[in-house]
């Protein structure tokens, strides 16, 4: 039986087996540009990166790099259903910032250098997070779609490139809410 996490593992594995990713071969390359590398192909982006709609298609909000689900944007009422922990589904917004299913409301976090996002972490909270799943390394948990388990097996190395690389953005102040419980309707404390 394919789960959904394993599904993903699987696609992570295929891409570096398929020489995709290619794990160390930016030895000599500076931390911050390794980070950006990482960053980049690892598809953070795709959730924590709000988008601007042109007439070709959708952008990355270069103004909001990586700060997350926009605290400003309401999400629509979630259709009946779709938080059914015996249904298969998964809702998104227009972003791909904020995802319904059922594990709840999961929005995606500022990974900016402000105090709203990643400003009071340190590497070591950076890495925990990724390798326990844990928000900090020691919080609530990570929610889906974030796939923690993939990154967390990136080398230290790595995972410190990455967190080089946020700490080098531009602070973004953008109070991400806090995810919402199945059933609950409230955010999660």
């Amino acid at each position: 039986m394919c789960t959904a996490r394993s599904f993903i593992e699987r696609l992570g594995i295929l891409a570096i087996g398929a020489g995709l990713i290619s794990i160390g071969a930016f030895a000599t390359e500076e931390p911050v540009d390794r980070g950006a590398y990482l960053v980049t192909v690892g598809g953070c982006h795709d959730c924590h990166t709000p988008k601007i709609f042109g007439a070709e298609e959708p952008e990355l909000d270069t103004t909001r790099l990586l700060a997350g689900h926009p605290a400003e944007e309401a999400i629509p009422a979630i259709p009946e259903g779709v938080i059914a922990p015996d249904r298969w589904g998964a809702i998104t917004n227009n972003h791909l910032t904020a995802w319904a299913g059922p594990w709840g409301v999961s929005y995606s976090a500022n990974l900016t250098p402000d105090s709203t996002g990643l400003g009071d972490w340190t590497e070591e909270n950076f890495i925990q997070a990724m390798r326990t799943g844990k928000h900090a390394g020691v919080g609530r948990p990570i929610l889906p779609p974030m796939p923690w388990f993939n990154y967390g097996k990136l080398s230290d190395e790595d995972l410190r490139a990455v967190f080089a690389y946020l700490k080098s953005l531009p602070p973004v102040s953008n109070q991400v809410p806090a995810p919402i419980p199945p059933g609950s309707g409230k955010p999660a404390s």
